[in-house]
């Protein structure tokens, strides 16, 4: 199990060091101002599609369908063919009625800005289809245990995204807004070609081609199979929804507020995403398809015993993040983006944001983790209800603290409805088995670990400021 999630850490870390210096040189190149927020903003809506309905819900419907599936040629070309089909479509609607997608995405926006904007959108929404054809393919691999190539992959992105900044850099900010949609492409191209060599290279292609083969003639006899994952899908896709919804939300909210706010959002949410990718992220996706398979031969006792192992992981981890990111957010940010274009005011404002996201890290991460229960047992339904409730708390929460607080109530509101989902997500899996889990001395070597690490922290913050 270990040597799965260090794997998906040590290639999600490539991408995200990569991620850093792509934000680092976007921060410092276009600063955060309106040109930088529309292409938050084009780059918004295929990045919400991917996360819950290609990445999130497929991935955790389509491995166990395809686990018990007795034609798995049939039913993965089947699948692949149907959602392909429909992501183009959708990718050309978006073209067609680009400024209705933009201003969907931008309500705060003026017409000028939409007008400005819509080109921009239409571009980064081609890398769907693409990243849609990854996500088939690395979910294939996952079965095989074979997690390296899509970890390590998403690094193309970044590199693209580098070199379309290296590229266009001394240009008018439209013209580097221009490369950079179109090295979201290039990077998207980049990802389906390492993918298509390893599923060449496990032996996948000729399951591929077999299905492809006999695709019209014998469709039909996966066609209890399909029903099934469709009627799984939808739910799935609710149920995997609610941080892209949440953060949707935010983005929505915050193109009413000054100039920059998305920005800060996006800056802050990255930094955040660093731990809950590294290693949240990371622990799901590799445990994942052991789960699955442990479910379905009926044996809870060694999945919830691959549940402790991994909670325990996480609830160090994300633990000693949280206070590390909670106590030194003002240092990480102008350490990695106050220069150029972005001023000390834009730091300021995002290490707020930076904290509020902070404090859901932990409840944020977990989830992840027992969410995959209740999707290894096909319980999808029961996902979809608890994204309702949390996405209410949010949206009521937000609108709330945004009143009051700006920009950093929109983290704050987001928070709480982390950790609605995770209480919610416990009662699911039970409150039983998760104190079988939870009560032991690792809770006590814990509480004393977060005792200690805030004392350093805070003198290491003094140290800082003292000298520096």
């Amino acid at each position: 199990m270990f040597k799965a999630i260090f794997t998906n850490g040590f290639g999600i870390l490539f991408s995200r060091v990569l991620g850093f210096v792509r934000d680092l040189l976007t921060a410092s190149i276009l600063g955060a101002n309106i040109y930088s927020d529309i292409f938050f903003i084009a780059f918004k809506l295929p990045n919400l599609f991917r996360r819950i309905f290609a990445e999130g819900a497929f991935t955790q419907v389509f491995l166990p369908s395809f686990t018990r599936s007795t034609k798995k040629s049939l039913f993965s070309v089947h699948i692949f063919v149907i959602f392909l089909s429909i992501i183009l479509l959708l990718s050309f609607l978006v073209t067609i009625f680009s400024s209705f997608a933009t201003k969907m995405l931008a309500v705060g926006f003026d017409e000028k800005t939409i007008a400005i904007a819509a080109p921009y959108v239409a571009i980064n929404f081609y890398y769907l289809p693409l990243i849609f054809a990854v996500t088939f393919f690395s979910t294939l691999l996952q079965y095989k245990h074979y997690f390296g190539v899509t970890a390590f992959s998403t690094g193309l992105l970044n590199i693209t995204l580098i070199a379309a900044l290296y590229l266009s850099k001394g240009s008018s900010q439209s013209i580097i807004v221009y490369y950079l949609s179109w090295g979201v492409i290039a990077g998207g191209v980049l990802q389906l070609l390492v993918h298509i060599w390893a599923i060449h290279r496990l032996g996948f292609s000729k399951m591929l081609l077999g299905g492809l083969k006999y695709f019209k003639r014998k469709s039909l006899h996966v066609k209890q199979e399909t029903k099934l994952f469709r009627k799984q899908f939808i739910p799935a896709v609710w149920g995997n929804s609610g941080a892209q919804f949440s953060s949707f939300l935010d983005t929505w909210l915050a193109s009413f507020l000054v100039s920059g706010s998305i920005s800060y959002l996006y800056y802050a949410n990255r930094i955040f995403q660093l731990p809950l990718a590294l290693f949240a992220i990371a622990t799901s996706i590799a445990i994942f398809p052991r789960i699955s398979r442990l479910l379905k031969n009926d044996d809870e006792k060694r999945a919830h015993e691959y549940m402790r192992k991994a909670f325990w992981f996480l609830a160090y981890i994300l633990t000693f993040s949280t206070l590390f990111g909670w106590v030194l957010a003002d240092e990480i940010i102008k350490t990695l983006f106050q220069r150029g274009a972005f001023t000390s005011q834009d730091a300021a404002t995002t290490s707020m944001v930076l904290k509020m996201y902070m404090i859901g890290l932990l409840p944020f991460g977990l989830t992840k983790l027992f969410s995959l229960w209740l999707y290894a047992k096909q319980q999808q339904m029961k996902a979809a209800k608890i994204t309702t409730f949390s996405l209410a708390a949010d949206i009521i929460f937000s609108v709330t603290f945004v009143s009051y607080l700006g920009v950093v109530g929109l983290a704050l509101g987001t928070t709480i409805s982390g950790i609605v989902s995770f209480i919610l997500t416990l009662r699911v899996f039970g409150a039983k088995p998760f104190l079988n889990i939870f009560l032991t001395k690792h809770a006590l070597y814990l509480l004393a670990g977060s005792v200690v690490l805030t004392i350093l922290l805070l003198l290491l913050k003094e140290f800082i400021h003292v000298h520096f």
